[in-house]
């Protein structure tokens, strides 16, 4: 079951004992939990065991910044299928509450430099976690190539389609490569709508704000009738709907939805 959290927006105020005990928390839960997913990855390949560690760090993470959430999931959205999930960016804590809030298994396409964060990185890569080198062409459409393969075999795939956190909330240009993914695979592309992570951390800051943050998955976008040629009309289509979701997001957060 979702949690319901009462608004969208920053908390009591700023405390920087906060942000420092986020701090140690997450670190402590990555060394500890980082280290038995690498374990488990390596007993069973494919990281099928690195989820339930995966929720229980997030639950630490958020639960230490005093962040809140809640969801909501189109009718139409079935788990059992796989689809590229398309999200906005806004904050650090958007993976741990996507990796809740999730409906079904996922691997996530991320940015080359998280596979250095130490033990984060390996554990990520072990349970197939994919890295994008968007610095070399032919390295990230072979990265792409294998997030097709993972569609095709049923596992669904989260990428963050700005590429990067927005500075300020608002949507940046979209990348391409998520949706020539779902193109290529075949499957639909369910456009995520994220609110509330910038108030509570925006990008480039560390002034944390304990607050509550809302997702909302929206109805998906079918690719058949899109090729490679007209990749632009889906990513344009989907970036629409997300905006749709945010400004929907928003209404109901305030509203006490």
């Amino acid at each position: 079951m979702m949690r319901r959290a009462p608004g969208v927006g920053p908390g009591p105020g700023e405390n920087p004992l906060r942000t420092l005990l986020v701090v140690l928390v997450a670190a402590a839960a990555t060394l500890i939990l980082g280290t038995l997913a690498i374990v488990v990855c390596l007993l069973r390949p494919g990281g099928a065991w690195l989820m339930p560690l995966a929720r229980v760090w997030s639950r630490l993470v958020l639960g230490a910044a005093g962040v809140k959430w809640t969801a909501s999931r189109d009718a139409a959205i079935d788990p059992s299928r796989p689809a590229v999930y398309a999200s906005n960016h806004q904050s650090l804590f958007d993976i741990p509450v996507l990796v809740l809030a999730m409906p079904s298994d996922f691997r996530m396409v991320a940015k080359k430099s998280l596979l250095y964060v130490p033990i984060f990185g390996q554990a990520l890569w072990l349970a197939g976690f994919l890295f994008i080198d968007r610095s070399n062409r032919e390295r990230a459409i072979g990265t792409l190539a294998t997030a097709a393969e993972r569609l095709k075999r049923g596992t669904s795939i989260v990428v963050f389609a700005e590429g990067t956190r927005s500075p300020d909330g608002t949507l940046l240009p979209f990348k391409r490569g998520g949706f020539v993914l779902a193109i290529q695979a075949g499957v639909p592309v369910v456009p995520v709508s994220l609110v509330g992570g910038s108030e509570i951390l925006s990008k480039g800051s560390l002034r944390l704000r304990p607050g509550a943050m809302r997702v909302e998955f929206g109805p998906p976008i079918e690719t058949t009738r899109y090729e490679y040629e007209t990749r632009d009309a889906l990513v344009a289509r989907a970036r629409e709907a997300i905006a749709e979701g945010v400004t929907r997001a928003r209404a109901q957060a305030a509203a006490g939805a």
